[in-house]
């Protein structure tokens, strides 16, 4: 059903449906003005029922759902192409390909000098926001050409991407980079999370898809490099297509606001590329290519527990921002202590879970040759448990303005981070690549907290947590039993284990925590999802 669209609508209807278009993913405008998507959309069709009730959820639910949606989507699809990779090219091969995306990492830290997190940072304060978006942008085009120059000043030491004939595939990945991520930062900037959110979305399928097409025909490495570079591509045209931020001149002022805050965010995110990247990098060096390719694997095994908490942290950074511009620091806090809660669901039966079964499932995974990374994955598993306390404390240190305390954090535990891993990787191979982050992440939980608690309160979800940790062992005594009386022995039993150590865990958690099992009945009831009585 179509309704009579308001005379001063009609003079610009397209920039009406592409505003409409961005609201569908984002459900927010600017952080500072929030306008009211059901109205607008009234003007030109019926919304289905789902879409509206969908619509009327608070806003940080809405959003995380989206997020948490779009991750589970990214993940599936990504596990299930390592699989195919790990058995078509082997350990060597994806561990080439894993070296080019740690150096991709570190030479993208220069190209972003932290001005992605300072331009969102300003632009959600809601002042001249489209001043500091060109600013951030021409700096970016800037401190391209400056890493473009170091790389190529240390292309002869750089032995592991030359020797994978990679040098020029990570030259262009940078270069196509550079647009997606300026657009990436304005539309996160105005408060556009699922926008954001959707081009991530693009990006990475469209890089899965072309990347199994590409190793199908026989490109190999060049086929998942040229796979990385097309998602980027795709992702920046996404992105743009919903940018409502243009170009505008700016001022001294706001160049030294950037840097104000993204000299300290730079120094921080230098710190935790060193600390994700450098146990890579250390491997190949004292190993090679087949060790990094079982240790990233196990890594990215590992790391399937933590999505919830990169979830939240990308829709509530810009929340936090704007509280923190109002004072309302007791609200960050509780805010704060139920994304810990909210992570933790995850996070502890998957560490749980992957003790059990871990060893199992890098065999009929990803192929025999890695399960020599079974005790390094036993390692990080709980390592992503931890994880969950300091990515969300250094994004609230960071929202509240105080990226300065985050930098110190972070180099105290990437000095001790790179210390433990030169002298374990010698000695116990990926493992003590491993026993290295896990205690430098460990130190940077102990640090973020008493750091953090100088400026909101610090509070815990006690009850909840133990919920958690009491569901989880109940899980852990059913799926042990299981696999004790019964060995596994094929994939099908394998994937039965699972999901009834995911079933009893969720029914459980769900019958002992009412405060989880609410917000989540309140979460399935506004948008017309069943919810069954027994729970």
């Amino acid at each position: 059903m179509r309704y009579q669209v308001p005379l001063p609508l009609k003079r610009d209807a397209h920039a009406l449906f592409l505003e409409l278009e961005a609201n569908r993913f984002s459900g927010i405008i600017h952080s500072q003005e929030i306008i009211s998507f059901e109205t607008k959309w009234s003007f030109v069709t019926e919304k289905p029922a789902f879409f509206q009730q969908f619509m009327n959820m608070e806003a940080v639910r809405r959003q995380s759902l989206i997020h948490i949606g779009t991750n589970i989507a990214i993940t599936a699809v990504g596990f299930l192409s390592t699989f195919y990779f790990a058995h078509v090219l082997g350990p060597s091969i994806l561990g080439a390909y894993f070296l080019f995306l740690a150096y991709f990492g570190l030479f993208n830290l220069i190209v972003d000098g932290g001005l992605g997190n300072a331009a969102a940072k300003r632009m959600s304060e809601g002042k001249d926001q489209e001043e500091f978006y060109s600013a951030a942008a021409v700096l970016r085009l800037i401190l391209l050409a400056v890493s473009l120059v170091i790389m190529f000043l240390f292309r002869p030491y750089l032995v592991d991407l030359n020797a994978s004939d990679l040098f020029w595939w990570l030259v262009i990945a940078l270069i196509v980079n550079l647009p997606f991520g300026i657009a990436a930062g304005g539309n996160y900037g105005l408060g556009k999370a699922g926008v954001v959110q959707g081009s991530n979305l693009a990006n990475n399928l469209a890089r899965i898809i072309l990347q199994v097409i590409f190793v199908f025909f026989g490109l190999q490495i060049a086929g998942l490099a040229g796979g990385f570079i097309a998602g980027l591509a795709i992702g920046f045209l996404f992105n743009y297509r919903y940018l409502e931020a243009r170009f505008r001149m700016f001022t001294r002022a706001h160049l030294k606001s950037l840097f104000t805050f993204s000299f300290w965010i730079f120094l921080a995110m230098s710190g935790i590329l060193i600390l994700t990247n450098i146990d890579v990098v250390l491997i190949g060096y004292f190993m090679g290519n087949s060790e990094v390719g079982v240790y990233r694997v196990a890594l990215q095994l590992a790391s399937l527990g933590v999505f919830v908490a990169l979830a939240l942290e990308y829709v509530l950074f810009p929340r936090f921002s704007g509280w923190n511009e109002e004072g309302s620091y007791e609200i960050i806090g509780t805010a704060l202590s139920r994304a810990y809660t909210y992570s933790l669901v995850l996070a502890v039966p998957f560490c749980v879970g992957g003790w059990l079964l871990g060893d199992k499932l890098l065999y009929y995974f990803y192929g025999e040759a890695f399960t020599t990374g079974t005790l390094a994955l036993m390692v990080l598993l709980p390592l992503y448990v931890i994880y969950v306390f300091q990515y969300l404390q250094m994004m609230t240190l960071n929202s509240l303005d105080h990226p300065k305390d985050s930098f110190w954090i972070t180099s105290v535990i990437v000095i001790v981070n790179i210390v433990l891993n030169v002298l374990l990787i010698p000695v116990l191979g990926i493992t003590g690549a491993a026993v290295a982050t896990l205690i430098a992440i460990l130190i940077s939980s102990v640090l973020g907290y008493f750091v953090l608690g100088k400026y909101i309160p610090m509070k815990f979800e006690r009850k909840s947590i133990l919920h958690i940790i009491a569901a989880s062992g109940i899980m852990a005594l059913i799926v042990g039993g299981m696999r004790f009386l019964f060995p596994v022995e094929n994939l099908v039993y394998l994937i039965v284990l699972v999901i009834l150590g995911s079933v009893v865990y969720g029914v459980l958690l769900l019958r002992i925590d009412r405060d989880i099992r609410d917000e989540l009945k309140a979460m399935a009831t506004q948008v017309g999802i069943f919810w069954p009585e027994f729970l």
